[in-house]
């Protein structure tokens, strides 16, 4: 990857892109789902959870909470 790829500013108009309707969005060019894209899938799981020490906001650990009470 360019080291300067993470540094260019996106061209992408994000506003006319929220304000389209399922309808509008073109998906023309996405090949549909075949049964044989099934039959040459896999499910995985890792083998061992991975443990990662993360620093969070308390208002957001917070947050995460209240979800799993949902």
């Amino acid at each position: 990857m360019n080291e300067n790829a993470m540094n260019s500013t996106s061209e992408t108009n994000w506003e006319k892109v929220d304000s389209l309707t399922e309808e509008e969005i073109d998906t023309s060019d996405i090949p549909p789902l075949t049964e044989e894209f099934f039959s040459k899938s896999r499910w995985w799981k890792p083998v061992e959870p991975l443990n990662v020490l993360v620093p969070v906001d308390p208002n957001t650990l917070a947050c995460f909470n209240r979800r799993q009470n949902y």
